[in-house]
């Protein structure tokens, strides 16, 4: 189900230099490619979506946000029913991130901010409690961690094609050697395009993929194993070993429920 992103063309030009809005999306929901004049920042109260930019794909599981840098082209699935809360910031508060676009863990004091935020209507003037719950907001959002659930996407069509074979069949584990030569070019010389176009190793970026479909999977309440086994890994425990390698968390601790939306 697609959406006209000129919807948010009201809030790109609200008098407030901080404005939160509160929506719901069933699944397949999709925003096609857009771009604010505001910075955004997205948070999955619940549900999980996929961000796409030139540069990659973004998984946002719930109770995690997705930090977008004003005049970013962006396009936005929803991987199942989403309920978000879009801030929109004006380029005026000179918010700053080291990158453009990040997804970040939302810590409990960012998320009651964000709540509080959602219910300020009307404009408001400085040194009044809604000034300092936003401005309290804008200086928690920007101590959040940035997560690792990105995926480079490469430049070039034959590698953007390979690429996107992996992520529908993952658990064909394709050859270095055959891939090369289907491609007419050397072991070496697709390792050096690969690494130059997307900063990792075809091995490295490969399991990368699984492991963000596996991502995106556990946001659905799929099973450990049956993920584990589809995405090509040999076992349930060494999905488990790889994805807390990556995550830092295991699969089943992965996302902690917070009923409150």
């Amino acid at each position: 189900m697609p959406s006209d992103p000129n919807y948010f063309e009201f809030f790109e030009v609200a008098q407030s230099s901080l404005y939160c809005l509160s929506a719901r999306y069933p699944q397949h929901h999709y925003f096609n490619w857009h771009q604010h004049a505001r910075a955004q920042l997205l948070y999955a109260v619940q549900g999980s979506m996929l961000v796409e930019t030139h540069r990659g794909k973004w998984i946002v599981p719930a109770q995690h946000g997705v930090w977008l840098s004003p005049q970013m082209p962006h396009a936005i699935s929803m991987l199942n029913e989403v309920h978000m809360r879009s801030i929109f910031i004006s380029p005026e508060l000179n918010i700053q991130f080291e990158q453009a676009i990040c997804v970040i863990k939302i810590s409990a004091l960012l998320r009651e901010l964000i709540f509080a935020s959602s219910e300020i209507h009307e404009p408001y003037t400085a040194n009044t409690r809604e000034d300092r719950i936003n401005l309290l907001l804008l200086d928690e959002l920007q101590q959040m961690p940035k997560l690792p659930f990105f995926l480079p996407w490469p430049t070039q069509s034959h590698l953007r094609h390979l690429c996107q074979k992996v992520l529908d069949q993952p658990h064909h584990l394709l050859r270095i050697e055959d891939i090369s030569q289907q491609l007419n070019m050397s072991k070496i010389t697709f390792q050096r395009h690969f690494q130059k176009q997307t900063g990792l190793s075809f091995g490295r970026w490969r399991q990368q993929a699984r492991l963000l479909l596996a991502l995106e999977r556990l946001t659905q309440g799929e099973k450990i194993l049956s993920i584990a086994l589809d995405l090509g890994f040999s076992s349930q425990s060494a999905f488990s070993a790889s994805f807390k390698q990556y995550f830092g968390i295991s699969p089943s601790a992965c996302f902690a429920t917070n009923t409150r939306i």
